[in-house]
């Protein structure tokens, strides 16, 4: 009887003991843990937010003379901003300044470039020729070299993160004007070539301010065809980027991120240059820029240069004094 008992117990135990396990099988592998939702570390940077946020001032220091003409002094200038502008994280970026001689104060020209190979990239490049002629007309100009550039800190290991913060830097180079020594205090004004015309353009409908602006041959197709339609020209063709930006769609609403969305916030007059051969933007993007501006009431007057080039040649000459014209017209 009492083998008998001690039986029954060790199989009632037994039965238990797989019942239990059999439990924790079937809840390891039925019951998955819900997937955390994707950090939305980019929202910050919608043209809609970035039209909400106080932009904190900062000063602009100049570092060392670079060059001494005989109107102009130019000067390698240092920033430091947050570019995130959340006031967590600080960077800074350097740039060429010029400064004209001559004991009275100057408008400025913040002056946005477009896109240089690093390898080649040194501070100046992509706006020199024309800072020096407004310099020597009586303006100030200062270009950011942006992150990743010249001296200035690391840009975003994320790649359309470091796109976005070109926005971020211009913007708070525009509020930070008033450490610079000479400037009027009230006439400010921009002008970009190529990808900085994008840049330049999408800085318009954020602030929603009147910077008399000048575009050379402005990149203006929409988020991310803009980025897209140049791939190809990259060493992997384009496929990181691509991969990138397939990523961003998932997450993200793009429109939100392109300035030809919201072109009824821009309130500044708009001077548009363009060669009809250039074969980095197409001639059609800006004469369907032009257009849609002007459905949208912008002031803008469009000058095409027959024969010239992405960098405006031949006509540079004729194209410096215009935007000299244009300028000096708008001056307050």
């Amino acid at each position: 009887m009492k083998k008998y008992l001690i039986f029954i117990f060790v199989a009632t135990l037994s039965s238990l003991i797989g019942l239990f396990v059999g439990l924790k099988l079937v809840s390891k592998s039925e019951v998955k843990e819900t997937p955390k939702p994707a950090e939305r570390t980019m929202d910050k940077y919608s043209i809609e937010n970035l039209a909400k946020i106080q932009i904190p001032k900062g000063e602009i220091k100049v570092e060392k003379t670079l060059q001494e003409n005989p109107t102009y002094t130019s000067y390698l200038f240092t920033h430091n901003f947050d570019p995130t502008l959340e006031n967590k994280n600080e960077a800074s970026i350097s740039g060429q300044l010029n400064v004209p001689k001559e004991s009275s104060n100057f408008p400025v020209i913040v002056m946005v470039r477009g896109y240089v190979d690093k390898e080649i990239y040194q501070t100046g490049v992509g706006t020199q020729h024309a800072g020096e002629f407004f310099a020597q007309n009586g303006f100030i100009t200062i270009a950011p070299d942006f992150l990743g550039y010249g001296t200035s800190s690391p840009e975003s290991k994320d790649v359309l993160e470091s796109r976005f913060q070109t926005y971020t830097t211009v913007l708070s180079i525009l509020e930070s004007l008033s450490s610079v020594q000479k400037w009027d205090q009230k006439n400010v004004f921009i002008w970009a070539h190529s990808n900085g015309g994008q840049i330049a353009l999408t800085t318009l409908t954020i602030t929603g301010k009147s910077y008399p602006t000048v575009l050379w041959a402005p990149v203006s197709k929409p988020f991310p065809y803009s980025i897209l339609y140049y791939t190809d020209e990259l060493p992997d063709e384009g496929k990181y980027l691509r991969a990138q930006i397939a990523k961003f769609e998932n997450l993200y609403n793009v429109n939100l991120y392109s300035f030809d969305k919201y072109l009824d916030r821009i309130k500044a007059p708009i001077q548009v240059e363009q060669g009809t051969t250039d074969d980095a933007v197409p001639v059609k993007w800006t004469n369907d820029l032009v257009k849609r501006l002007k459905d949208k009431e912008v002031d803008v007057k469009y000058n095409t240069y027959e024969g010239s080039d992405h960098n405006l040649t031949p006509a540079w000459n004729e194209v410096v004094y215009k935007d000299i014209l244009f300028f000096h017209n708008n001056t307050k």
